[in-house]
Parts: C-alpha cells; structure tokens; sequence
C-alpha cells in the first residue's frame, strides 16, 4: 500500500520534510516513490507546498494520506479558496 507522508531531511536544529509518496513498509527516510512537496515547521508565512495534481493522482491510486500531510493539504485547499 502506498502511504503520503513526511520524510524527514535537514540536521538536527533546523529540521526540514519533504512530502512523499512510500510504501507503507519502507522506513521514515527510506527510499521513496516520489516527492510531492515540502513543510518547514520553523520558518514564519507560507512554510509548506504541494503538488496538489499529483497528491490527487496518488490518493485516486489508493495511497492514504499521514494525519500531518492531510492537515497541510487541507491549508492547501483553504487557502487556494
């Protein structure tokens, strides 16, 4: 199954994720599927972006969205209305 979640990059004080497709299975940084965005939880204004199109594309396939990217893409959509 594949699941849309965060992966983590960046070093210890100032972390950064990106936004990816995975198999459910594989660990938090494993290998990935494909990259659809990214979240900066420290940085101030708009510190997040995703590719809407294909996070629809992957969720049409199946694939389940984690509680903290569907919480990113329902700003997405708020903030695109």
């Amino acid at each position: 199954m594949v699941k849309i979640r965060l992966r983590r990059t960046g070093c210890n004080n100032n972390n950064s994720f990106r936004v990816v497709a995975t198999d459910e299975r594989s660990p938090r940084d494993g290998k990935f599927l494909e990259i659809l965005g990214w979240y900066l939880p420290k940085q101030e204004g708009v510190n997040f972006k995703v590719d809407m199109e294909r996070i629809a594309y992957w969720v049409s396939k199946g694939a389940q969205l984690s509680e903290t990217v569907a919480s990113i893409v329902r700003k997405t959509k708020k903030a695109s209305a």
